[in-house]
């Protein structure tokens, strides 16, 4: 799983928190006390997302009896964690690696659904969570298109666990990211909500086939 681009992502959320400030002072600029407070929540939204996300893999890991374990691994000096596991057929496997994707997709439909004009929203938590699910995905798909990164990337694993090409999740993967950010741009859009949700849905139908399939 890549780790290190969630990292790294993090990192970028933090210093685009103090950007999120909107309640202005007494001269028309944030408060330097709103802006660490905003910039807090926003941080803390991202990482409650990262903390799904590993709990999505950690639930079907734990569901497929796949022996689930937690091992450290590092962005330069920060420590992270990732969570893995021992064994998994090619079906559970791609199930267990499209499962942080699943709950990114599905916190941000959740949150663009509920609140569809957002950005113009003092929301710095909901957007340090949406930032963390959009940000992540397109990092994860423009990893996937050049096939870098650690072998345990999650684009990785469920290409492996279905025999295609690894550019072909990558796209699936960031596709819905890429429309969502438009929606966060242009709430007013008709087409990029329904666009976005018919994406997402293809990734899990694409799970249940290969399940169903009992691909081994």
């Amino acid at each position: 799983m890549t780790r290190r681009v969630i990292a790294l992502l993090l990192l970028i959320a933090a210093f685009a928190a103090r950007a999120s400030a909107q309640t202005p002072a007494s001269d028309g600029q944030p408060a330097v006390g709103q802006v660490a407070i905003d910039a807090a929540q926003f941080l803390a939204g991202g990482g409650v997302a990262f903390v799904v996300h590993e709990g999505g893999h950690l639930f079907f890991d734990t569901l497929f009896d796949a022996k689930p374990f937690v091992k450290s691994v590092h962005f330069g000096p920060f420590p992270f964690f990732a969570v893995s596991h021992e064994s998994a057929t090619p079906a559970q496997e791609f199930v267990i690696s499209s499962a942080g994707f699943w709950t990114q997709e599905a916190t941000s439909e959740w949150l663009l659904s509920r609140r569809p004009d957002i950005r113009r929203e003092h929301a710095p938590f909901a957007k340090g969570v949406l930032a963390f699910d959009v940000l992540t995905s397109i990092g994860y798909g423009t990893v996937a298109m050049f096939k870098a990164g650690p072998l345990e990337r999650d684009t990785r694993g469920m290409a492996a666990a279905i025999g295609v090409d690894e550019r072909f999740i990558g796209a699936i993967v960031m596709a819905p990211a890429v429309l969502d950010a438009y929606r966060y741009v242009r709430p007013e859009s008709r087409w990029a909500p329904w666009t976005s949700r018919a994406v997402k849905a293809a990734s899990v139908l694409l799970a249940l086939k290969r399940t169903s399939s009992g691909r081994q």
